[in-house]
């Protein structure tokens, strides 16, 4: 079974086409990654499997059902825009929440300790939302948004603004949502998360899908055509960054500091390049390698990807 599909679904605003002929099944039980650069549709997609916004075309059906009316109580939304009612404490608003979804009162008092600890922040369950950070705020957003045990739970750039430890937390929830048989839908700018953790990933680009699939299927669209290297030329143990472009093949240079990636075009001997660095410095690393998610979306927005990779 389909959690979700689309079928040659489009929206516009106005003369902008934001999403055009957009077809996509997303699979029941699957963690699926929604990718691509600011305003290419990502947002709006999300927004219309949840019926906030309606189609001009094509059909949406959402867990089997196609429908009109506002999402229901088995699909959780978490929207990039955050929103808490300030004056409440923790614990009284996540219990609103749950009473909004019709959780009675006696069923969702566990269920929301047991958030609160999984998330890290029982010590914070009877302190008014002002008090708390964003990050902590947003993960309060987040377990009002998976409450009531939704089967579609949809997040909007979920971990954006959190530090590495509170992202490690939301990242573990995340997985234990799939566990327990939930389908999840997040987007990203984050391509190293939708790399580690999506079973699938989805590609907008100006409205229109341009990736969509397993990363092995991706990359496999793109071959071999990267050359990991890291190459030592100071004589004392350490790198120096050589402008390498000028190597036979080469047709695009990624400069990480401590290790650059070479695009080289089809045909070209890796072997080769590597006798040719060899003569440049001791290579401390040489890999032939598929592209980076990252890699490739940066083929595909080209200069678009500078406002998505800053936001």
């Amino acid at each position: 079974m389909q959690a979700v599909e689309l079928e040659n679904v489009s929206k516009s605003f106005g003369a902008h086409r934001a999403v055009d002929g957009l077809t996509l099944a997303v699979p029941s039980g699957t963690i699926y990654g929604f990718i691509g650069p600011n305003g290419s549709g990502k947002t709006t997609t999300l927004r219309m499997i949840m019926r906030i916004l309606m189609p001009d075309d094509g059909h949406i059906r959402v867990l089997g059902a196609q429908s009109s009316q506002a999402a229901n109580d088995q699909i959780g939304y978490l929207p990039e825009e955050r929103g808490l009612y300030k004056k409440m404490k923790v614990r009284e608003m996540l219990r609103f929440y749950a009473e909004i979804k019709n959780i009675a009162h006696r069923d969702c008092r566990a269920e929301i300790d047991r958030w609160l600890e999984c998330m890290q922040l029982g010590d914070w369950a009877d302190k008014k939302v002002e008090a708390l950070s964003k990050g902590m705020a947003q993960k309060v957003q987040f377990i009002g948004t998976v409450i009531a045990k939704p089967k579609l739970v949809i997040l909007d750039e979920p971990f954006s603004g959190l530090d590495p430890v509170n992202a490690e937390v939301l990242k573990d929830a995340v997985l234990g949502l799939k566990r327990d048989g939930a389908t999840v839908i997040f987007s990203t700018h984050d391509m190293d998360v939708a790399e580690k953790m999506c079973d699938f990933i989805f590609m907008i680009f100006q409205g229109k899908k341009v990736l969509d699939g397993t990363l092995d299927e991706i990359q496999s669209q793109y071959g071999t055509d990267i050359l990991r290297v890291r190459l030592e030329t100071n004589g004392d143990g350490t790198e120096s960054m050589l402008d390498l472009s000028d190597l036979a093949g080469v047709e695009r240079v990624n400069n990480f500091g401590r290790f650059q990636e070479l695009r080289v075009r089809h045909g070209t001997d890796s072997q080769a390049v590597l006798a040719e660095l060899t003569a440049r410095g001791r290579v401390r690393h040489f890999e032939v390698a598929s592209p980076s998610l990252q890699d490739i979306f940066i083929r595909i927005a080209g200069a678009d990807v500078v406002e998505a990779t800053h936001a």
